[in-house]
């Protein structure tokens, strides 16, 4: 087993190869506006390090969101057409999972990452696998923490609101995304298609008809 996972569906582009046992090489680079010119770059980079070659990778996996539109689509297009190049499976993995992974609690909690306009994507769990409930999208007052502590960048944004997110990284970084990847392939555990998940509609609308013009 050798995973190429990934993340673009936060400020945070991130790559990891992990073979089934251990992550091989991870990089990760925070800036929300070069998603598409940082990922291949940082897929080359990790490959390298880990001294593959991209032939030998046996699944690809990324970040399902949710996230903004255009982030989420550069990791996700990327990893179909990898798969398709290569001959092997592509799966998503939502990211708010691989936050939640990362976190390694055993009791209930909420992942919370940030999904601007003053909103936060978040999801309920009750442990670091298992997810409950969600993911949504709301405003950080009306997310039912319940005294539920909360990790994420989300959370770090909102303290007041959410607590200040300690105890877990802010970002779904590609390590704990091709972990939890690799661990649920040996199990044997169905994954999702890489297909987006948007919880809202795009900012972007097809034009109307042009005005009519009359004398």
């Amino acid at each position: 087993m050798l995973v190429l996972a990934f993340d673009t569906a936060t400020p945070a582009v991130t790559a990891a190869l992990h073979d089934g046992e251990r992550v091989l090489a991870e990089h990760t680079t925070i800036d929300a506006r070069r998603h598409g010119e940082l990922l291949v770059p940082t897929i080359e980079l990790v490959l390298g390090e880990a001294r593959v070659t991209l032939r030998e990778v046996t699944a690809v996996v990324a970040g399902s969101g949710p996230g903004p539109y255009t982030g989420l689509r550069v990791g996700l297009m990327t990893a179909q057409g990898l798969a398709t190049t290569l001959g092997v499976p592509a799966y998503g993995i939502c990211t708010l999972d691989a936050v939640a992974y990362a976190s390694g609690r055993t009791e209930p909690f909420i992942a919370a990452t940030d999904a601007r306009r003053k909103e936060v994507f978040w999801a309920r769990y009750a442990d670091m696998r298992t997810r409950t409930d969600g993911p949504f999208v709301d405003r950080p007052a009306d997310v039912p923490v319940e005294g539920l502590p909360v990790v994420g960048a989300g959370a770090q944004l909102y303290p007041d609101l959410l607590g200040d997110g300690a105890g877990a990284p802010p970002y779904p970084y590609a390590g704990a995304l091709a972990a939890l990847a690799a661990e649920r392939l040996a199990k044997g555990v169905p994954l999702d298609p890489p297909r987006p998940i948007y919880l809202r509609r795009p900012d972007a609308v097809v034009p109307g008809a042009p005005k009519k013009v009359t004398a």
